[in-house]
């Protein structure tokens, strides 16, 4: 007779044991809202509210011994790897029904906070330059995934979670399933990934748009281009040499200002001087994404996206540039984060709470503060465009979150 068997993240075996494992997964009873955001899936997938007061969200799929296995194990090395995905919690197999007939094995993973499907994004109103984002955000995952020598196999946009992040999105792997590690990839493999997105998101942007979906200015063909294009721009700064001119003093500074603009620290590089032209070639040769998101972390313990924490840490440098007199880099980190940071999230009202991602959040208080100067002439202050921005904009913003029950709105679905 078949054994329960749950292997998985210490914290949450005992959450997961409790589950009605004995149920086929399409006869789980599921939140009406969840299921109405629940993406498109060739598995059965259900998405489960647990812990003390329903506030974790965990996604559930059917499927085969050896893909759940092979799934979680490849999940769990991307997250050790820093890659953007969601987290595996378990791999659960010997389920039995109520009259001891076998059922699929199930692989279970955590619920993204403040994550959307791109079906919710697109069929929400959404202008063209809000989808070349979205294409900018996957041709951006593919590339870290890349970097890591992670060959994906079926990158689509049904395989990616986005979320809000400052005025761009950023891309989360949701199914690997098909993806496979390397010590490092080909060009012929980095291709075959190009060709299935290339193929995948034309695909998908056609079958949403025949669905009734209204999407003005967006061609399905292009959009699917530039994720290539966007990839191609990413892939050449990080791997190729640039040629730069040795008289500029600054050269070398900025080529590596460029690549952290684009969110990857520069670890190691190489400079060969040409003797022939006179000319320096600049080459990386060791980058880790996440510069400004981990700049933000060390110094001010704030967990945000890479644009949200390149964002904060603007406003963090202009409070510091003010500061009379000077005070060191940590001790305004302190001031900064207790006044102003936290000062204007714990403005927000309980029943608003949850709505919006708070790093993201800060960042649109910013932006309100900069439209309400336009529209009256001038700076009203963070203060006041903290209560206008609660008061006319937050009530109508409804991003993914678990504390917002009657507005989930992201799912974590495997495809």
């Amino acid at each position: 007779m078949s054994e329960l068997k749950i292997t998985g993240a210490g914290g949450d075996i005992f959450a997961l044991y409790n589950m009605t494992w004995q149920k086929p997964l399409e006869d789980w009873t599921e939140d009406p809202q969840l299921t109405d955001m629940r993406g498109i899936s060739r598995h059965i997938v259900r998405l489960v509210r647990m812990g003390p007061s329903d506030e974790e969200i965990f996604a559930v799929k059917e499927t085969v011994t050896e893909f759940a296995n092979r799934e979680y194990t490849i999940l769990r090395e991307l997250a050790h790897r820093g890659a953007p995905t969601v987290e595996p919690a378990a791999v659960v197999e010997g389920r039995l029904d109520v009259r001891g007939n076998e059922l699929p094995p199930a692989l279970v993973t955590r619920y993204l906070p403040y994550s959307l499907p791109y079906r919710v994004i697109l069929s929400r109103s959404i202008t063209a330059h809000e989808v070349n984002q979205m294409a900018s955000a996957l041709a951006l995952l593919l590339v870290r995934l890349h970097l890591l020598g992670f060959w994906w196999g079926d990158c689509s946009l049904s395989n990616t979670l986005f979320r809000r992040d400052a005025t761009e999105y950023v891309a989360y792997l949701v199914d690997a399933e098909t993806g496979e590690f390397h010590d490092r990839l080909t060009d012929g493999q980095r291709e075959h990934d190009l060709e299935i997105v290339h193929f995948n998101v034309a695909a998908e942007l056609e079958d949403i748009i025949s669905s009734g979906v209204e999407l003005p200015g967006v061609d399905p063909i292009r959009s699917s281009e530039a994720v290539i294009r966007r990839y191609r721009r990413l892939w050449a700064m990080l791997k190729e040499p640039q040629i730069l001119d040795p008289s500029d003093r600054h050269a070398v500074e900025r080529a590596m200002r460029n690549l952290q603009d684009l969110g990857f620290a520069v670890e190691e590089v190489e400079i060969v001087v040409d003797g022939e032209k006179g000319m320096l070639k600049f080459s990386p040769k060791l980058v880790a994404a996440g510069y400004h998101t981990n700049r933000l972390k060390e110094l001010l313990g704030i967990d945000a996206e890479e644009f949200q924490a390149k964002r904060l840490l603007a406003s963090f440098d202009r409070f510091r540039g003010r500061q009379k007199p000077p005070r060191s880099e940590l001790e305004s980190a302190r001031v900064w984060l207790t006044d102003v940071y936290q000062h204007v999230l714990e403005q927000i009202p309980n029943e608003l709470r949850g709505r919006v991602e708070p790093a993201q959040m800060f960042h649109e208080i910013l932006e309100h503060r900069w439209y309400l100067g336009e529209k009256n002439g001038l700076d009203l202050g963070l203060e006041n465009a903290t209560k206008d921005y609660i008061a006319t904009i937050l009530p109508t913003r409804t991003d993914s979150g678990s504390t917002v029950l009657e507005s989930a709105e992201a799912t974590n679905i495997p495809s």
